[in-house]
């Protein structure tokens, strides 16, 4: 059976550092689950591993698409159970890492995800209508047609919300009645990192900061002078919209960064809803407490290695 080692949590709480210390000893490659990582050009912002990171760990599904192109969930699940089978057939541990739960979930819990091709046409006027009457209204018409999908789907998520409805519509089913589940069989250990909420806050903004520093601004003039449209899902990624809105005159650079790191806040939130600390399947470990001797014997004993 295939051994997947999952490592899961919010933005900035160290997942990629434990993935990478973790590899180096069990040679192990990482798997990204990760939904703003698949864009190339798109680095500072998503906080991508670094290079030297990558030489320890190899990673895959990151830079897998262009700004302007979609990656659809299917097509990501697909890609990653291909790498979690190649990782393994090679003798070495595939390491799913990541924030984005619905990757995660569609991976380890096998989801049937409907592959109905995009309607440009459909998708432009639900977008229009809920620029002129705003997501909820959206919201309340998917709610009418598949109450259990409106549900899973923040109102605030207009691309998930769009997509649900234009698979309602091209086929007449609710994507609820769609997605089934047929888990693949892996044998997986799930680590969840967490830490103390105001301490988790802090350093994100202490991270927002340093992404300004590096370079985050020019890399998004750099995105938008190669001719890649604001409004492209992509550029709403957290970091990228709001310094879209600086570079447009929108907002000063001090509000810009102010509203990153309150945004970066509510998606904390919303991780912790997919992650929740009493999910029996997750192991937790408190980062703010010594915790690495217990992850590596908890690993230890799935793997069956020493260290």
């Amino acid at each position: 059976m295939t051994k997947v080692l999952v490592i899961v949590g919010p933005t900035a709480v160290g997942k990629t550092a434990l993935a990478v210390h973790l590899a180096q000893h069990l040679g192990g490659e990482v798997i990204s689950a990760d939904s703003r990582q698949i864009y190339r050009g798109m680095d500072i912002g998503t906080a991508k591993a670094t290079t030297q990171e990558q030489a320890v760990a190899p990673h895959h599904l990151i830079d897998v698409v262009e700004p302007d192109q979609e990656l659809t969930l299917a097509h990501y699940q697909r890609l990653a159970m291909d790498a979690i089978a190649a990782v393994w057939a090679r003798g070495r541990l595939p390491m799913m890492v990541g924030g984005t739960g619905l990757y995660v979930r569609a991976v380890l819990e096998g989801w049937t995800i409907p592959e109905v091709p995009p309607n440009e046409t459909l998708r432009e006027r639900l977008y229009e209508r809920a620029e002129r009457e705003g997501h909820e209204a959206l919201h309340a018409e998917l709610a009418e047609v598949d109450s259990a999908a409106a549900e899973r789907i923040d109102a605030r998520n207009v691309r998930r919300v769009i997509r649900a409805l234009e698979v309602y519509r091209e086929t007449g089913t609710p994507i609820s009645e769609l997605q089934h589940k047929c888990p693949p069989g892996y044998d997986t250990l799930i680590l969840g990192l967490t830490m103390p909420r105001e301490w988790l806050y802090e350093r994100v903004d202490r991270r927002v900061d340093e992404m300004v520093a590096h370079g985050l601004g020019q890399e998004v003039r750099g995105l938008l002078d190669r001719g890649y449209d604001p409004d492209l899902p992509s550029m709403s990624a957290l970091g990228y919209a709001e310094i879209i809105q600086h570079l447009q005159g929108e907002l000063s650079l001090e509000d810009a960064v102010a509203l990153i790191k309150r945004n970066t806040r509510r998606f904390i939130r919303q991780q912790y809803n997919w992650f929740r600390i009493s999910d029996p399947k997750i192991h937790w470990f408190d980062v703010t407490e010594p915790y690495l001797r217990q992850v590596e014997t908890l690993v230890d004993r799935f793997v069956g290695t020493g260290w």
